[in-house]
């Protein structure tokens, strides 16, 4: 069977179905990475997960920087690919890499510096929670280099067309981290009882096994990636072609997980058990929106190297598409949150008095997964045409009214039920305008197409 997907040529649904399936796939991996955690936190209390939650808000701000170098790096590779240059993907794939290894370094050494600080900003009330938080920060911002390596692979992976390879790495990683989870967390066998820190270890540990992955299959991979040599200089140019493609994701990303550390903010204002329902409600929520991000992914290569090849009718075509496969997944997850929000939050935590507000979580933010879910794909597809800019214009502006939103909202009889309410409406926002907007993008590039 073949690994890597014609995006170029054949029909489109297989083309594109047959990149995506592999990339919604290894999405739902690393939700189940991330559920895993969940599920065996939750077994130690409501303090063990708002300590995990708060920690793992800078896990996904680091996430942030390392979109710069993945998102520039993974359009530039698709593009090149696309027009037939091997050697030019070869030079945008090392400077990709380079520049991730460098951020790593610079976010860990910060992390580290002022992982108690930066804990404290959540305002939370128990001192061991607190405890717990500054140790998981510790170890899974500290070694935050196998996550930003793992990230850019799976881009330049899946900008040749190869989604399987990073599906092999995430499931063996997967393993690991289900094996190793309740022997450190609970501390079965030889292990030391660690709960939050044993789940940290957990994750770092399986993040190293996919890197390894990764770089073996890199290695043998002689038409693209086994020529990169990760030690050569790459000329200035292509640095700054990469910045300026992947900056305003970059931005976008960092100042979504600012938004989302704020509302937090606001959240722990309720106690550390709103806090520690943000954390599950979301995990279970990313049921939904990890697997429009792998579709994005699918989208944003096949959107790439059609572009490259000046194919507008089948950029056209995709999108249509993959937002056609978007609609029925999303009304799906919708009708899930919203009918089975008890049980599904009981698998999670159990203290009677949390459920409720989970239930309540759920119900508020099934109603907009399916405007969520074009939102992400649509990303997806402009940021493949080099509309990163646009796109971050868009997410920023509308994703920026859930602060004021959410601080009018909870001042009302909603209570803390206005910032679920201020995260949905939003999304549902996002998604209309989203797809307004890339209507009139495509029919400006059917328009250049049929010009040229």
């Amino acid at each position: 069977m073949r690994k890597q997907v014609d995006l170029l040529n054949g029909p489109i649904f297989p083309t594109l179905t047959g990149l995506a399936l592999p990339i919604m796939a290894t999405s739902l991996v690393q939700m189940a990475y991330n559920l895993t955690d969940m599920a065996w936190v939750g077994r130690v209390g409501s303090p063990a997960v708002a300590a995990v939650g708060s920690a793992g808000m800078y896990t996904w701000l680091s996430q942030g920087v390392m979109m710069l170098p993945k998102m520039g790096g993974q359009i530039k590779v698709a593009h090149s690919l696309g027009e037939g240059r091997k050697e030019e993907a070869v030079r945008y794939a090392q400077g990709s890499l380079q520049l991730g290894i460098l951020f790593a370094v610079l976010f860990s050494v910060t992390a580290l510096s002022l992982c108690r600080p930066l804990i404290s900003f959540f305002g939370l009330n128990d001192p061991n929670t607190v405890e717990s938080a500054v140790i998981y920060m510790k170890i899974t911002c500290g070694m935050i280099l196998f996550s930003y390596l793992n990230g850019i692979f799976t881009g330049l992976f899946t900008a040749k067309g190869d989604s399987r390879t990073p599906f092999l790495a995430n499931v063996l990683g997967l393993g690991a981290n289900m094996i190793l989870d309740p022997l450190l967390i609970f501390g079965i066998g030889p292990f030391a009882r660690m709960e939050a820190a044993g789940a940290a270890i957990a994750t770092v540990t399986a993040q190293v096994i996919v890197t390894a992955v990764f770089l073996v299959k890199a290695v043998r991979d002689q038409e693209f990636l086994g020529n990169v040599r990760i030690w050569e200089v790459v000329p200035v140019s292509y640095m700054k072609t990469m910045v300026g493609l992947g900056l305003p994701s970059a931005i976008q990303n960092l100042i979504y997980a600012g938004i989302s550390m704020v509302l937090t903010r606001f959240v722990a204002v309720w106690g550390d058990a709103a806090v520690a329902v943000q954390r599950v409600g979301s995990q279970i929520e990313s049921i939904s929106w990890m697997t429009a991000d792998g579709f994005a992914a699918s989208i944003n290569s096949f959107a790439g190297q059609n572009f490259g090849g000046k194919r507008y009718d089948r950029v056209q075509k995709g999108y249509f598409v993959a937002a056609a496969c978007m609609f029925v997944w999303g009304t799906f997850c919708s009708f899930l949150l919203i009918f089975g929000a008890q049980p599904i939050f009981r698998l999670f935590i159990q203290e009677t008095d949390v459920i409720p507000m989970g239930v309540q979580y759920l119900t508020v933010l099934g109603l907009s997964q399916m405007f969520m879910c074009i939102e992400s794909m649509t990303v997806g597809a402009l940021s493949g045409i080099g509309k990163t800019f646009l796109s971050s214009i868009i997410s920023i502006s509308l994703t920026s009214a859930r602060v004021p939103l959410a601080f009018l909202l909870q001042r009302t009889p909603l209570g803390l039920n206005g910032v679920w309410w201020a995260l949905s409406l939003t999304s549902v926002a996002k998604g209309i305008i989203f797809f307004i907007v890339y209507l009139k993008v495509l029919k400006n590039l059917t328009q250049q197409g049929e010009t040229n």
